[in-house]
């Protein structure tokens, strides 16, 4: 169940960091609340994960979603730029993040 809520988490750090982009500088009211609503719920769940998980790797997971979850959605979405380096790396990021969970078993 750890696992589901920390999953949970690290969608809702991808959305919340996606909000305050829109929020344009905590400018726009409605975006602004919603992406610090967002973070606020986002980190309730991490602690609650975080009460059956390791904080390195859950930590380490919540992170790795949110970064890997915006820049994907950035290049998809947001016309950011798209490279093989920046794919390189988001890549090394996911099996960072796997390669921690693997050893915590």
């Amino acid at each position: 169940m750890a696992w589901i809520v920390l999953i949970l988490a690290g969608c809702l750090e991808i959305a919340w960091a996606l909000a305050l982009k829109r929020a344009d500088g905590l400018t726009r009211f409605w975006p602004s609340v919603i992406g610090i609503g967002l973070a606020m719920v986002s980190l309730v769940l991490l602690s609650l994960a975080l009460k059956q998980l390791p904080v390195g790797t859950a930590y380490d997971v919540w992170v790795g979603m949110g970064m890997c979850g915006v820049a994907v959605f950035g290049m998809l979405f947001l016309g950011e730029q798209v490279s093989a380096p920046r794919i390189f790396f988001l890549v090394m990021i996911g099996i960072g993040v796997a390669g921690l969970r693997a050893i915590e078993r």
